[in-house]
């Protein structure tokens, strides 16, 4: 590794206006760790920048749930959630009556991995339930009071979970609890606010009044495993499974859902959320899941699943069912196990996908260029278009928050009902989830939530009695204003773990640094910098990447190839380096070619060393 002294005694000027930040680190801390536990020196200091110090090295190496869950100090217990008990109690008192119980989840990951997991958790008490998945489109986001009054009319139900959705529905939850007898349970991880929705038990970690905080970076399928661990030991202590003769399910052979649900909604992937993803990759791994199997095929992965896997590949997929395609095409997949219909379904959700790609295409271009044309210079964007497809709002939002390194909400427009429909996604630092129901409380929105990185919002001018195109001004300047408040840094900081020289970039580093996965949000890839690299045979590949080996001062050479970069400050730089030397930064990754592995850069942003 080289000093990173030297690195930095010379002036950078990163090609994509990021502020590269080397980790601050605890040298003494790095050897202490290196010699205690047989580390090489690159992985100690990776690990003191995530901030696991000596003490916590073994569980950060091998996470394992029973060193999160349970009832001693510093674990999970989910019985200490607030409502948790009462919500379970409520679903034993079901199960003994037979009475009918429907699950409500989201049109995302998040959603349909919790849909799922609570379906083959009643399935293995023989219990059926009954799953609705509302269409984006015609239905929207969230409960709707008329879907809970036929499902009570119909399908004779008494009780609805909600997952992944619910907390803010106070309106429609209102009219339920008027109009029906169901008992709504509200099992959830979106931001809440002081006052909770009409229901008969609200189970979120992110509720205000919530104590137990070792939970609030849970994602909804999180929750909903928590969930079922309640319910299985009230079903325990009340004698339920001697009475009825049957075995108590194992909880974990339906980690793999929790795994994917986790990764694809983008927490925190720190503490019990780390346990929960390094054990779900395990049991993906043996592909007991039909539906993820499948999917694994029509994706073409031939090696074990990782988070990759499941946050490019698996997760995109089952999204788009319910982006642009049938909303409950996800949560069919990963319950069912008759392999024909899996394999339908995935090749359907494949199908999708890729339409789902050429709608993105469009919206993003049509993004891009509203703002190198109006909002290039300011703090967040803020766009809206009536051409824009809902279903890809985030997808894109998220796509152009990377490049822009600055807040991204984008509203689809629909003229007729004089409505706009947005998604939005934020960068490290800024709460949007927190600053969308501040606006929506002062009335520049009808109606929005999420989380700290994304959040949906919705403004309706003929509710409101303003003009539409406004409105969504007014919103974009709260925006711009709250961003800028917060003292995040408008390019976004870079935070690099080492800079290496070409010849160290290779296999036995990556098998190396593999020992610190899963990564993901709060345990990032690790990042390096290659130093005085040149970049030899740059070319654009598949429309949007470049390709091209990289060769150091002293040596060597290595594969690198940047994704979606095409057309970009970053892109141009690449196709016309010269041959002179940069400073490359971005993350080492296994490529594997006709049956063979071997080291790849995927570069992310460089440094000009030239002026």
């Amino acid at each position: 590794m080289i000093a990173r002294e030297s690195f930095f005694s010379e002036d950078k000027l990163s090609v994509s206006g990021k502020n590269w930040q080397f980790s601050k680190i605890d040298d003494s801390e790095v050897l202490m760790i290196s010699q205690n536990h047989g580390l090489p020196e690159i992985v100690s200091r990776v690990l003191v920048a995530r901030g696991v110090n000596d003490n916590k090295v073994g569980r950060f190496l091998s996470p394992k749930l029973k060193d999160h869950l349970g009832e001693k100090e510093g674990q999970t217990n989910p019985m200490l959630l607030k409502d948790m008990k009462k919500a379970a109690e409520r679903i034993v008192e079901a199960l003994s009556k037979g009475e009918q119980i429907a699950i409500f989840g989201d049109y995302d990951v998040d959603g349909a991995t919790s849909s799922a997991l609570l379906y083959r958790f009643f399935q293995s008490l023989g219990h059926e339930v009954h799953i609705h998945i509302p269409d984006r489109i015609n239905e929207g986001y969230g409960p709707q009071s008329e879907t809970f009054m036929r499902l009570e009319e119909e399908k004779k139900v008494n009780v609805i979970i909600t997952v992944d959705c619910g907390t803010t529905a106070f309106d429609e939850l209102e009219i339920v609890k008027k109009n029906t007898k169901i008992d709504v349970i509200v099992v959830d991880h979106h931001q809440a606010e002081t006052r909770l929705p009409a229901s008969f038990a609200v189970v979120n970690p992110n509720r205000v009044d919530e104590e137990c905080s070792d939970a609030q970076d849970l994602a909804a399928v999180g929750v909903s495993y928590l969930f079922i661990i309640a319910i299985r030991r009230v079903l325990r202590e009340s004698g339920w499974f001697t009475r009825k003769n049957i075995p108590e399910p194992d909880l974990k052979e339906w980690l793999d859902l929790v795994a994917l649900g986790t990764v694809c909604d983008l927490v925190k992937l720190k503490g019990l959320n780390r346990a929960l993803v390094a054990q779900g990759l395990k049991v993906a791994c043996r592909r007991k899941n039909t539906g993820i199997a499948a999917l694994s095929d029509v994706a073409q992965i031939n090696e074990q699943i990782n988070c990759y896997h499941m946050g490019f590949l698996i997760g995109p997929r089952i999204n788009a069912g319910g982006r642009i395609g049938e909303s409950d095409l996800g949560s069919n997949l990963l319950k069912t196990d008759d392999s024909m219909d899996a394999r339908e379904c995935a090749q359907k959700l494949d199908i999708l996908n890729k339409e789902r790609q050429e709608i993105e295409k469009h919206v993003f271009s049509e993004a891009s260029s509203q703002i190198e044309r109006d909002s290039k210079n300011k703090a967040a964007f803020v766009l809206a278009s009536s051409n824009w497809h809902q279903g890809v709002l985030g997808i894109v939002a998220s796509r152009l928050k990377e490049i822009y390194n600055k807040p991204v909400c984008l509203f689809s427009i629909d003229e007729k009902k004089n409505i706009a429909k947005g998604s939005g996604r934020s960068v490290t630092g800024f709460d949007l989830g927190t600053a969308v129901i501040n606006a929506r409380n002062q009335g520049l929105l009808s109606s929005g939530g999420g989380h700290a990185m994304a959040a949906g919002m919705t403004v309706n001018a003929k509710e409101q009695n303003n003009p539409l195109a406004s409105m969504i001004d007014r919103f974009a300047q709260y925006l711009i204003d709250s961003f800028s408040e917060s003292g995040v840094a408008v390019g976004g900081d870079y935070y690099i773990d080492g800079v290496l020289d070409i010849r160290g970039a290779n296999l036995d580093l990556l098998n190396q640094l593999e020992r610190l996965s899963p990564f993901g949000m709060g345990n990032r890839q690790p990042r390096f910098v290659l130093h005085k690299a040149k970049i030899m045979k740059p070319e654009i590949v598949g429309e949007k990447h470049i390709r091209c080996f990289l060769t150091g001062p002293s040596g060597g050479s290595l594969k690198a190839i940047a994704f979606n970069v095409s057309g970009t400050s970053l892109g141009k730089e690449m196709l016309q380096t010269r041959s002179l030397p940069y400073d490359v930064a971005g993350y080492l990754k296994t490529n594997f070619w006709q049956g063979k592995e071997s080291a790849q850069f995927i570069i992310e942003d460089m440094a000009s060393m030239h002026g």
